[in-house]
């Protein structure tokens, strides 16, 4: 399957401001997506990284002068109609206020006003301009014209103090184009999907705890591909993977801070996925210190009582997803397992195999279905398992 930015033509306008040097990461994660990536820089931004760069990393000319020849007769109305978003990362300030106001001064202004494909900026600044009452009215400008404004960050800025106005992260920033270009175009736009990842932490006392060998991939996977088809996420994790952009983390360890979390979530969504490897037992009760060797006499011994079956305990109108991860029996206790947690869908995985499952980026799955339908997947990405998991989700919604 193709990836959400696969022969899309993104036109990304990189405007003058320190943190220009990062736009040359975010156009090469967009190529290596498989987007077609027109450049527009402003002359300021020429100050700070050359148009030499942009050319090596996208084989095209990128487009610097508003009077240029770039072989059309008006390039700023070219290029806003091929794009299906404009890109602007990073935006500096006066861009802010070009983009605002309307101006049509440079290429880069000159195709924002013209085109009619979504907008995002992701600003970089000095936080005191990025406080200022001027840029905050721009941005809200902005705002109100459906522009999407991604981040600013904070941390440590060029002049060495700490605030906001950090450009966004480049990874962060070609996660929001997916998600609003999933909003535009997608087949779960409008929809909330909730999914849950990661092995459960069980506390034994507050240094060790009871957990297993989930990674959380097949989850983020699940929550990145929902996302990329224009859902509303909402991933509960235990996985320590960093977070993915445009999707909403709730952070959790235990199966029951994850039921209560997942109790929350469902009360505005229409899709479960309960991809999390939940412990079916906890430690009967948590030491409140350290459990020490010498006052253990060589032997430690834990009761174990039974944990909640989180997709059994959640129900509603809803479609439920659940997975099965088996050593043995694969398609016969996914069976069972399907008809005692009254799910739509069970994905089922032998964890056992050395190139699919725990702690690896690919898997090779069997989707059974409640009507007694059988799908048997090949090896893939979980990103590429995901979506056939939703194509599944989506002709049942």
């Amino acid at each position: 399957m193709n990836g959400p930015l696969e022969g899309r033509h993104i036109v990304l306008g990189v405007t003058g401001s320190i943190a220009s040097y990062k736009a040359a990461e975010v156009t090469s994660r967009l190529v290596q997506e498989g987007a077609v990536v027109d450049v527009v820089m402003t002359e300021s931004a020429t100050q700070f990284i050359t148009p030499a760069t942009f050319r090596a990393l996208t084989q095209r000319e990128p487009y610097t002068d508003m009077f240029g020849a770039y072989g059309v007769g008006e390039a700023h109305v070219e290029l806003a109609r091929r794009a299906e978003a404009l890109l602007v990362a990073p935006a500096s300030a006066t861009t802010l206020a070009r983009l605002a106001n309307g101006l049509a001064d440079n290429v880069l202004a000159l195709t924002a006003l013209a085109t009619t494909a979504p907008v995002l900026v992701a600003p970089a600044m000095d936080g005191q301009m990025w406080e200022h009452a001027a840029t905050r009215a721009n941005v809200e400008t902005l705002r109100a014209r459906g522009v999407e404004i991604v981040g600013p960050a904070s941390g440590r800025l060029a002049s060495g103090r700490m605030g906001a106005g950090r450009l966004v992260e480049p990874a962060l920033i070609v996660d929001a184009l997916k998600a609003r270009l999933g909003r535009e175009h997608g087949d779960l736009t409008g929809r909330h999907v909730v999914i849950t990842a990661g092995g459960t932490r069980e506390a034994i006392d507050p240094v060790r705890y009871v957990s297993n060998h989930s990674s959380g991939k097949q989850g983020y996977g699940l929550a990145e591909a929902a996302r990329d088809r224009g859902a509303r996420v909402t991933l509960i994790s235990t996985a320590g993977l960093p977070d993915p952009g445009g999707v909403t983390v709730v952070r959790v360890d235990s199966a029951l801070e994850m039921l209560a979390a997942v109790h929350e979530a469902m009360r505005t969504a229409q899709v479960l996925v309960m991809a999390a490897a939940v412990a079916d037992y906890r430690p009967a009760a948590a030491a409140e210190q350290k459990i020490k060797r010498a006052d253990m006499g060589g032997e430690l011994s834990i009761p174990l009582i039974e944990n909640p079956d989180i997709s059994k305990e959640v129900s509603g109108e809803f479609i439920k997803v659940v997975f099965a991860a088996e050593t043995q029996n694969l398609v016969e206790n996914a069976a069972i397992k399907l008809a005692n947690k009254r799910a739509a869908l069970i994905v089922a995985n032998d964890v056992s195999a050395s190139d699919a499952g725990f702690g690896v980026d690919t898997n090779r799955v069997v989707i059974l279905d409640a009507a007694g339908g059988r799908e048997d997947l090949p090896l893939m990405s979980k990103y590429e398992v995901s979506n056939r998991i939703l194509d599944r989700v989506v002709a049942l919604l």
